[in-house]
């Protein structure tokens, strides 16, 4: 059995060469002959998995080590019967925590308290239920947006439309996919108000770059079109500049870093069933109020410094992304 797996991955190294011949590569330079004769890959989001790379491999698992799937051409997979896994919910509260990060931003520099404030959520999933839960706790007025869960659940989601109107601060937190793509668009920011701020911490392309370049509001922004090059008038008008780790916490890593090779292990029957990082701590979630979350996040997830990083060096993402020191999550 032969695995090639993207070196960026971390915790992983060592556990799968007891049972798999194990080759390691940059994520963007997967080729078709790595693949050729390869059984697993073992994925991130750089990995482009589509009939150009797998057409004559004999990959029977792909198991990507994020929570999205948009670098995976699914229906090819099927039709070739290839096996594709995510690691859903894995960064969840990683990403809450950056989300967090910026609420304690705006409130500072702008004066207010939760209590005073609208919280627009589009993308009730995964990451988008935690930000909910926590925000709710703090005080936050919430609006929901999020058609598939309102046509399985019903429940009160509004419209998006309604959604962006009514709120002080819209936070993104979809997928992307063929309904997604733009979805922040100059008739989106029309209906903010002006005023607003808007944070996006889910794709990149789930965000008009034109349109955000003649948005009025105060953006915070974490994922970027065309990563890692990514438009540098844009970098300088936004408030909030990451390079894609909202969720890049040790134990969203070990929990992804888990998730694979859990996929790993059910579809080739190896004994790694229940394999954990050792190297990580679980963590425990707890409820935090406000005025302690606010007194705390930046020795945790400090935006304003992490901004500046990229802000000066923005030919430089791939590796500030990659060489990120994983956050602690402390709740």
């Amino acid at each position: 059995m032969k695995a090639i797996i993207d070196k960026a991955i971390p915790y992983i190294q060592g556990v799968l060469e007891p049972y798999a011949e194990v080759v390691y590569r940059d994520g963007r330079e997967f080729t078709q002959e790595d693949v050729s004769d390869a059984d697993m890959l073992i994925i991130r989001t750089r990995t482009r998995c589509n009939e150009a790379l797998l057409a004559s491999s004999s990959v029977k698992l792909i198991a990507t080590a994020t929570i999205g799937f948009d670098h995976i051409d699914l229906d090819y997979c099927a039709r070739r019967d290839i096996k594709v896994t995510t690691a859903q919910g894995c960064n969840a509260a990683g990403v809450l925590q950056w989300v967090a990060a910026a609420l304690a931003l705006c409130s500072r520099r702008e004066g207010w308290t939760p209590k005073e404030r609208t919280l627009g959520i589009v993308g009730v999933g995964n990451v988008g239920r935690l930000v909910e839960e926590y925000a709710r706790a703090w005080g936050f007025n919430i609006l929901r947006c999020d058609p598939p869960r309102q046509e399985r659940e019903g429940g009160d989601f509004r419209p998006m439309e309604e959604v962006v109107a009514g709120s002080d601060i819209v936070t993104f937190h979809t997928p992307l996919d063929s309904t997604t793509y733009h979805l922040i668009n100059d008739r989106t920011l029309s209906l903010m108000r002006a005023d607003a701020t808007l944070i996006n911490a889910s794709r990149g392309e789930v965000a008009a770059t034109e349109a955000l370049l003649k948005a009025s509001q105060t953006l915070l922004l974490d994922v970027w079109e065309q990563e890692p090059a990514i438009n540098t008038a844009l970098l300088e008008k936004a408030l909030v500049t990451t390079p894609h780790i909202a969720g890049y916490s040790s134990q969203g890593k070990a929990n992804a870093t888990a998730a694979v090779i859990a996929a790993a292990a059910e579809h080739f029957s190896l004994p790694l069933k229940g394999w954990y990082p050792p190297q990580v701590q679980p963590a425990t979630r707890r409820q935090i109020s406000w005025e302690e979350m606010c007194q705390s996040i930046d020795n945790y997830c400090n935006l304003m410094e992490q901004s500046q990083w990229l802000k000066s060096r923005p030919e430089e993402f791939e590796s500030l992304r990659n060489n990120y020191s994983y956050r602690e999550e402390y709740f």
